[in-house]
């Protein structure tokens, strides 16, 4: 596979990946008590349960994106 595909592939992940991270972390700062109201009727969860819950999914989806996505297309472009 030659690297300007792999660099194209790389770079359309980190956007579309991205777009998700920032679209689901604006809804929970603008909506964030009705996306606790529709979890809490799903799951039974408490405000505080539902914090932490959030909080971690952020911050493991925002490490995986760094992780998968951005490092490599940053070494491919580096690498040429």
């Amino acid at each position: 596979m030659e690297i300007s595909i792999l660099k194209s592939f790389f770079l359309w992940c980190s956007i579309i990946n991205g777009g998700m991270l920032l679209i689901s972390s604006l809804m929970l700062v603008c909506a964030r008590g009705w996306v606790y109201a529709i979890h809490s009727k799903l799951f039974g969860i408490s405000r505080d349960a539902f914090n932490i819950m959030i909080y971690c999914f952020i911050g493991l989806y925002k490490m995986f994106w760094l992780t998968f996505n951005v490092v490599p297309y940053v070494a491919l472009v580096i690498a040429g």
